[in-house]
């Protein structure tokens, strides 16, 4: 039995039932320091699964820089441009996560910031850059233990599950209409049920009656859909036409 997840504004990453949110400036910062952590102790030539030729050092360098950047979206300015690199890894990191962790503690939730959804308030990249950083710290345990599914067994991110299901709202509700309104990607033709089994949750990706149905923990959920995990390796149940889901997640639903 499942019910609808708690709705979350995509345009302000706030939960709007008035319910406890999830402290994602907080989040962010255990994450960041969980990657910086690790960056120290991964081989910058070593390839990270599940994204394409990239190695170790392109995955820092581009956080880095995705933090650099969100951090003159919240403030509402151009970035400097912090060069070509290379860069000595650990130390560029820190000062990047640094950057944007101070700047959205500085601004205050309500903010008027840039975000991918036109003006909004400074909340939206306490959410975004928590959720970027959570695929990416996956991403450096899986390129140190060299397979993406080792990390589940081996490492796994130590964060509760209604942050993993947040990560799938945000697939859902910002990402995947986002990509569609871009002119990115067609709109679905046949929707796609969600259902987290550690939470009770669930939430339908495209229009109507769900023709499949995924069924996992919020973690191997949001692993499928950032296409870190097939449903395969996620062991993640599919009920109904497998096809409708192979064709979605071979979609271009996230950037």
């Amino acid at each position: 039995m499942t019910t609808p997840a708690p709705a979350v504004d995509p345009s302000s990453g706030r939960r709007t039932d008035g319910a406890a949110d999830l402290d994602r400036l907080a989040l962010l910062a255990r994450l960041q320091e969980a990657f910086a952590a690790d960056v120290d102790g991964a081989d910058p030539a070593a390839p990270v699964p599940a994204c394409g030729r990239w190695r170790v050092r392109n995955l820092v360098t581009h956080l880095g820089r995705i933090h650099h950047w969100a951090a003159g979206q919240a403030r509402r300015v151009q970035e400097t441009p912090l060069g070509r690199g290379p860069f000595d890894l650990a130390p560029f990191y820190a000062e990047q996560a640094a950057e944007v962790r101070d700047t959205l503690a500085a601004l205050g939730p309500d903010a008027t910031s840039w975000t991918l959804l036109g003006n909004g308030p400074a909340s939206f990249w306490r959410r975004r850059q928590a959720h970027e950083t959570l695929v990416h710290l996956h991403d450096l345990r899986a390129a140190r233990l060299g397979s993406a599914t080792a990390v589940g067994r081996e490492e796994p991110v130590d964060v509760p599950a209604p942050v993993w299901a947040d990560a799938v709202d945000e697939v859902v509700h910002l990402f995947a209409p986002r990509q569609v309104r871009l002119g990115r990607m067609d709109p679905l033709t046949a929707a796609v049920g969600l259902e987290a089994t550690d939470l009770g949750w669930s939430w339908t990706l495209g229009d109507g009656d769900p023709a499949v149905v995924a069924r996992g923990p919020s973690r191997e959920l949001a692993l499928v859909l950032w296409r870190r995990l097939t449903p395969s390796e996620a062991e993640v149940e599919v009920l109904g036409d497998a096809a409708t889901l192979h064709t979605t997640l071979a979609a271009p639903i996230v950037p």
